[in-house]
């Protein structure tokens, strides 16, 4: 059965791997001597899910353009050292490929990761195959929270919002996807269970074998009548 104008999609970092650990390692190693220094409370609220422009405007914004650049490049290079031999899916998470394959939804990648990074951790996990589009944020005219990644998403794919899900794990990731009409459901590798009902997520999971994800997506793809089965 094929649900029309439905599609499953999915940010990347802390969604379908939990990187954020290294990601905080990596921005303390180069940060760190400019006099940036975040525990994990200031990351999540700070760093997880924003788009590199943004970070770097925050906290670069006394340094030339140039040295910004090379200091967001450093940070990257040292996530990549630190991450690639140590990527693994989030549990379930393939068992969703699998059952979005049967019913022929299409799925897409939304991060404000580089380039860089999401395709080796696509590649990491051994699902670049998977997806039928990668949207990089930073190389939109907005990245998340701004709702143009995930509009570019459902454009790509030709989905509609009303009948298809994001997967995400941070308040701007959420913020995005939920103001491009998308219901989102949020993992809790970094926020808690009501922090991600708080940033506006319809369902809090551990991971992907949470019985009720199912639930959701069977009622959520055939929302409002966009989704109605479209052959065998």
């Amino acid at each position: 059965m094929r649900y029309a104008g439905s599609a499953l999609l999915f940010d990347i970092d802390g969604t379908m791997a939990e990187t954020d650990d290294f990601h905080l390692q990596a921005f303390n190693q180069v940060f760190a001597p400019l006099g940036h220094i975040f525990d994990r409370a200031s990351f999540t609220a700070e760093l997880q899910g924003f788009a590199m422009s943004d970070i770097e405007q925050r906290f670069l914004g006394r340094f030339p353009q140039a040295r910004r650049t090379e200091i967001m490049a450093e940070k990257e290079t040292v996530f990549r050292s630190l991450a690639k031999a140590h990527i693994d899916a989030v549990p379930g998470l393939l068992n969703v490929f699998d059952r979005a394959r049967e019913l022929g939804l299409p799925l897409a990648a939304v991060t404000n990761a580089p380039r860089a990074n999401a395709e080796m951790m696509l590649a990491g996990l051994k699902i670049a195959d998977r997806f039928q589009v990668l949207v990089i944020g930073d190389e939109l005219a907005h990245g998340k929270p701004h709702p143009l990644p995930y509009l570019e998403g459902l454009r790509a794919l030709g989905a509609d919002a009303r009948c298809s899900l994001a997967f995400e794990d941070s308040r701007s990731g959420i913020a995005s996807a939920t103001a491009a009409g998308l219901a989102t459901v949020g993992l809790t590798t970094s926020l808690t269970p009501q922090e991600l009902a708080a940033a506006g997520a319809v369902l809090a999971i551990g991971d992907y074998r949470d019985p009720r994800l199912a639930d959701l997506m069977q009622a959520r793809l055939q929302a409002q009548g966009v989704g109605d089965a479209a052959g065998d």
